[in-house]
């Protein structure tokens, strides 16, 4: 009698750990070493960010533990996290990651939220009939300009990733297949990895930075994560974080870097 054995999820530590074995990250990048930044949002939101160094930013005044990377010239990805409060004696905090084009004058912010033990625990079936998100994970994205840049193209949500099936080389331990469905879900499914044999489809977002270089971000239903990576199609490298709770009691939180080295599958077309 055959027998099937079925994979299990494991918490986004784990992942992290998995992941952070002879991995393809990017270095750190100290092109942004000493700048001190005005974002400027619709709405007369504004953000203060002054880049101290490679791993430290200053963010509305308050210093944060950053990484600052640059998958392409002029285009830096500034990661963190910031404590807003407390609750049940623990920090709560939101991940702030900035796609900076210094090429274009333009941002994007990317402020993401887990939600807590109580919403995880809605099941999905109940979320669908009461007409709620699958996903309590939570990402608002923001585009804006740097200080009073003028003229440069917007970054903006596209549909150039639609159809495509990615292969990521993370490490030569960690492979991962994306296939994107349309503008709002695409699946994942790992092929070689701490994950191995899991897959799933989750809600996304695609927002194009320039010809060829694209945010990915994505929001995972079962085990709250939230991924934001950049995607340069045209030197078939990506770099950004993965978000999540260090284990699965909701006392602590992860935000690991990644980066893969892709690989185009195939198109598909409708």
């Amino acid at each position: 009698m055959n027998t099937t054995t079925t994979p299990e999820f494991i918490s986004v530590g784990a992942l992290g750990e998995g992941f952070a074995v002879n991995n393809n990250i990017l270095d750190a990048n100290d092109g942004l070493n000493g700048y001190g930044l005005t974002l400027n949002f619709p709405g007369g939101r504004t953000h203060e960010c002054r880049i101290l160094n490679s791993h430290t930013v200053v963010w509305d005044g308050q210093e944060q533990d950053a990484r600052v990377t640059s998958v392409r010239d002029g285009i830096y990805f500034v990661d963190f996290l910031k404590g807003e409060d407390f609750l049940v004696g623990a920090s709560v905090k939101k991940s702030v990651s900035l796609v900076l084009d210094n090429n274009s004058g333009q941002v994007t912010l990317v402020e993401g939220t887990l939600p807590d033990e109580q919403s995880t625990s809605i099941s999905a079936y109940d979320r669908a009939r009461q007409g709620m998100e699958l996903t309590g994970v939570e990402a608002a994205i923001h585009h804006g300009s740097v200080g009073g840049a003028q003229g440069g193209a917007a970054h903006a949500p596209t549909d150039e990733l639609i159809g495509l099936r990615n292969r990521y080389h993370y490490s030569p331990e960690e492979v991962y297949e994306h296939v994107y469905l349309n503008n709002n879900f695409y699946t994942w499914h790992c092929i070689k990895g701490s994950e191995a044999g899991l897959g799933d489809t989750d809600r996304c977002h695609y927002i194009k930075i320039a010809e060829g270089l694209y945010l990915f971000v994505w929001r995972e239903k079962i085990v709250p994560t939230l991924g934001v990576i950049l995607i340069d199609m045209n030197r078939l490298k990506t770099d950004g974080k993965i978000f999540g709770y260090n284990g699965f009691d909701f006392s602590s939180y992860t935000n690991f870097p990644v980066g893969a080295i892709t690989e185009v599958v195939n198109l598909t077309t409708h």
